[in-house]
């Protein structure tokens, strides 16, 4: 029993470790995207207007009046050519004043369309579905997908945009922020997403497995429609995003980039009670099973034992506490439940600093060990009841 728990404590820290370094040198590796600027007369800074992509943005929205607002007045602000972009905002059965606030914006080339004028039965996800109709619905070549709650620097879609004619990717993979206030709760959301959003890009730039997140996409329309959009994953409550992702790129697998630069960061809003967010990362946890990247899988089951084997340690000790042999030393298995503690904490702070930095947030990291055991415990509840159990999004109920 000893020896036995001895080899698997080890084997899953050495893995979680070189896994970890190893994201952080990807990371490190991907080189920040840059806009190409002219200057006039005054040395003064003109981002350049000579794109000619015509682009979609789509925002999926339910009851989000309180949002809504905001991020519309940052997609206006934009210093793209209003001519060259259109938003298409899909209102997925609002019972608030969602619809009559993006009516409000009609004259900006912003338009609303009702999901129950399309959909007359019970769905799984209505995110997709939207999503779905409203690509048939663009003029667009390039399809920006973005949440109802974010907002953007005034040059996130000329970023996105001038990437795109560089590069001609087929799917884009963007950073996102969660805009955190004083509270734990903002906090320790904002930790995680940083976690999420420096592996996704070392992910993707490496293509080591496919992650990305639904608030700022870019894929081409043609390239949605020759892998048949959602279709073999409509059924499933979520993965608009990954789950497309990977379908894109088992067909184009040397066009899915990710952009890496500061001012494509879309900033979306924390969650607001501790249920909402246990819903949240339920809800993606529930998809985890249903990837045909398999590469994923073994990542995922990974960190899943490695943070399941910090939260049994201390309780073996309760019916039986015996001693772990570590090189020429012995250690009491409490003793070495605190230092992979630390030493995992230590790791991933190496592995955040410079996604930190990226993020301008490097100010939370000093949150972060006090945040260690609130994610250790987070991982296995939304993991274990991604799989086996429901939650509630958007006032839904999902299996």
């Amino acid at each position: 029993m000893e020896l036995l728990l001895t080899v698997i404590a080890i084997a899953l820290f050495a893995g979680y470790a070189i896994l970890i370094i190893y994201y952080r040198q990807c990371w490190q590796q991907i080189p920040d995207y840059q806009l190409t600027n002219r200057f006039d007369e005054n040395g003064q800074g003109i981002i350049n207007e000579s794109n000619t992509t015509k682009i979609t943005i789509i925002i999926p929205a339910r009851n989000e009046e309180q949002h809504i607002g905001r991020c519309l007045h940052s997609i206006i602000q934009q210093t793209y050519p209003a001519e060259l972009f259109e938003v298409i905002v899909v209102d997925d059965h609002s019972t608030d004043n969602t619809a009559a606030i993006v009516q409000s914006f009609a004259k900006r080339n912003i338009h609303c369309i009702f999901l129950k004028n399309f959909v007359t039965v019970h769905l799984n996800s209505y995110k997709k579905k939207a999503i779905e109709i409203a690509i048939a619905q663009s003029t667009g070549d390039l399809i920006v997908t973005t949440d109802a709650d974010c907002f953007m620097n005034n040059n996130w879609l000329q970023t996105i945009a001038s990437f795109y004619e560089t590069y001609k990717p087929a799917f884009i993979a963007a950073p996102v922020a969660i805009k955190c206030d004083n509270r734990f709760l903002a906090i320790f959301q904002a930790l995680d997403f940083m976690t999420l959003q420096g592996i996704t890009g070392a992910s993707v730039y490496k293509k080591i497995h496919s992650m990305c997140n639904g608030a700022n996409l870019a894929y081409e329309k043609i390239a949605f429609n020759e892998v048949g959009g959602f279709k073999g994953i409509d059924n499933i409550a979520s993965g608009d995003d990954m789950l497309l992702m990977h379908k894109i790129y088992q067909r184009y697998p040397d066009r899915v980039l990710y952009l890496k630069s500061r001012e494509a960061i879309v900033q979306t809003q924390p969650m607001d009670t501790w249920k909402n967010f246990f819903n949240q990362r339920i809800r993606w946890a529930s998809k985890a099973d249903k990837y045909d990247d398999k590469r994923i899988l073994g990542v995922l089951i990974l960190v899943y034992f490695f943070n399941l084997l910090l939260l049994l340690l201390p309780v073996i000790t309760l019916f039986h506490n015996f001693t772990i042999q570590i090189f020429n030393y012995q250690l009491s298995v409490i003793t070495y439940w605190f230092l992979l503690l630390v030493l995992k904490t230590l790791i991933e702070l190496f592995f955040l600093f410079p996604v930190a930095v990226f993020l301008d947030k490097q100010v939370i990291l000093w949150w972060f060990p006090l945040a260690q055991p609130f994610h250790i415990l987070y991982t296995i509840v939304a993991g274990w009841l991604g799989k086996f159990g429901s939650y509630t999004w958007k006032s839904r109920m999902v299996k």
